[in-house]
């Protein structure tokens, strides 16, 4: 089966020529056609709370096959269920239900009480390898955001980097010193650059400028217009241009507009399209990933650039056939899944 495409996202460049999937993976790329758009691997979000009415937190087998169609629907072929600070009862329960196949994201609750973001501080707690290893018995985890900076965060990156579970740092005050010595342990990740972190200043540059002079973490990117300066994505870009993941932080308001909502066990409030806590701290976001990819064209990167920060996939030979086709105005226009297509 052809696609019909007039350009397919292969190891980060964007070939001339149709792709054909055969058995649910990738056959060939840059086929001979009079195609339309742009092949581009499915989309994939690490960093999503919820989504179209759906809080991952207490979602069950429907909820996830609803947001998971409605993810499909954006381009999003792959997800981490991401499950914010919250009693140990709460996170059991929620990572239980994670469906076969998907990796969940705890964010926290070993997170710093000085960098707390949105997360609730009763729930917030220090390092405790048997409160991580009763997480991680409870459900699939496969991404944990951390603060590297707190006594006995050591022994929990060794615990996680030993079962290939990903290390991210976020909710952080840790300073560049303390980022080195979590990156040299195998922390590979950070969690919304520049949010609820120590900020980057040019005597003090903390655990984001740590990154950004790091070739070997990756960083989030939060593109909703309200999470980040212009300037801010743009050192990021200049600094790391092949090592940002664009996420959305989404909750279940995406893809669904204002009004009354949860995170988790915060009560959230989205006014005109942003999201916060009763006392204005932002709280996630309504930020689907096509956005998030214009965003990051508009403020100077390729498209290649930023259809590589949304999925960090190829549509190579013998890549499985998870793919987005986009127009010109990088708008979804149809989505396959292990080389079927689903509806928009």
């Amino acid at each position: 089966m052809r696609l019909g495409v007039a350009y397919a996202l292969v190891d980060g460049v964007l070939l001339p020529g149709d792709v054909e999937i055969e058995d649910g993976r990738i056959t060939a790329v840059g086929l001979a056609g009079t195609g339309t758009g742009i092949a581009a691997p499915g989309f994939v979000d690490v960093h999503i709370h919820g989504f179209a009415g759906v809080d991952f937190a207490t979602a069950d087998a429907e909820g996830y096959r609803h947001a998971t169609e409605a993810l499909l629907a954006t381009g999003v072929t792959s997800y981490r269920p991401s499950f914010i600070t919250a009693s140990e009862d709460e996170l059991v329960a929620a990572l239980a239900e994670v469906p076969p196949g998907l990796g969940a994201h705890l964010e926290g609750p070993f997170i710093a009480s000085v960098r707390l973001g949105m997360h609730p501080a009763d729930a917030r707690r220090d390092p405790d390898v048997a409160l991580l290893e009763r997480l991680l018995a409870a459900g699939p985890v496969a991404h944990v955001t951390l603060a590297p900076e707190l006594p006995g965060a050591a022994g929990l990156i060794d615990v996680l980097v030993a079962r290939g579970i990903v290390v991210a740092c976020g909710h952080t005050n840790a300073t560049a010193e303390q980022a080195y010595e979590a990156f040299d342990r195998g922390a590979r990740h950070v969690t919304h650059l520049f949010n609820a972190m120590r900020p980057f200043t040019h005597r003090d540059p903390g655990i984001a400028g740590a990154a950004l002079t790091r070739d070997d973490v990756t960083v989030e990117l939060i593109l909703d217009g309200h999470h980040l300066s212009d300037e801010a994505v743009r050192i990021a870009l200049r600094a790391a241009p092949d090592r940002l993941v664009l996420v959305t932080d989404g909750l279940a308001a995406a893809g669904m507009g204002d009004g009354d909502w949860r995170l988790g066990p915060q009560p959230v409030f989205v006014r005109d399209g942003v999201a916060r806590l009763e006392n204005g701290v932002l709280a996630g976001s309504v930020l689907t990933m096509p956005r998030a990819i214009r965003e990051l064209v508009r403020i100077g990167a390729s498209i290649e650039q930023a259809l590589q920060a949304a999925s960090r996939r190829t549509l190579g030979p013998g890549a499985a056939g998870d793919v987005v086709v986009l127009d010109d105005g990088l708008e979804p226009t149809a989505v396959y899944l292990g080389g079927v297509r689903r509806s928009l």
